[in-house]
């Protein structure tokens, strides 16, 4: 089983995620520890260095689930995957969850420092369905409406089965 879980930021990727790997044993991967330089916020690692650390994790795992937003990487990924999981809730849904996300120790190192940045991500999760970047409902849509294989998309926050 290897399941790939996309979407908005605040869609509930990471929930499903961890269900889906406590629930079949999966190896787990959030596409924000191999994107983002340990320790730093908002400084990206260079693309040939997360490239790697996904095409290593894809091949020494058997069995795995894979989540983050970054269409590039999703796009990679799809094609080792059993499941493409497209979580779209909407925009109310995902601005609802960001306000109660808990504290994330891999991105920062206070909740006071998660939460000061907390307006900026809003903001870049309201232009999700405007903007036209990789890591956009535009991209998002392309990955999964060209997707031979398995997939769901969830219009609404997603229970993992």
């Amino acid at each position: 089983m290897k399941i790939l879980v996309y979407g908005n930021s605040g869609s509930g990727k990471s929930t499903y995620a961890k269900a889906m790997s406590a629930l079949h044993g999966l190896a787990h991967l959030d596409l924000d520890t191999i994107v983002w330089e340990p320790g730093k916020i908002a400084v990206q690692r260079r693309p040939e260095e997360v490239a790697a650390s996904l095409n290593s994790f894809i091949a020494t795992e058997a069995a795995w689930v894979i989540e983050g937003c970054y269409g590039e990487l999703v796009e990679a990924a799809s094609h080792h995957c059993t499941e493409l999981v497209f979580l779209n809730p909407g925009c109310d849904a995902c601005l609802a969850n960001n306000r109660q996300r808990p504290w994330e120790p891999h991105k920062y190192a206070s909740l006071e420092e998660q939460n000061s940045m907390l307006a900026q991500l809003q903001a870049w999760v309201a232009a999700y369905y405007t903007r036209d970047d990789q890591w956009s409902y535009s991209a998002h849509r392309r990955i999964f409406d060209k997707h031979a294989g398995a997939k769901v998309e969830h219009l609404s926050v997603a229970r993992a089965a």
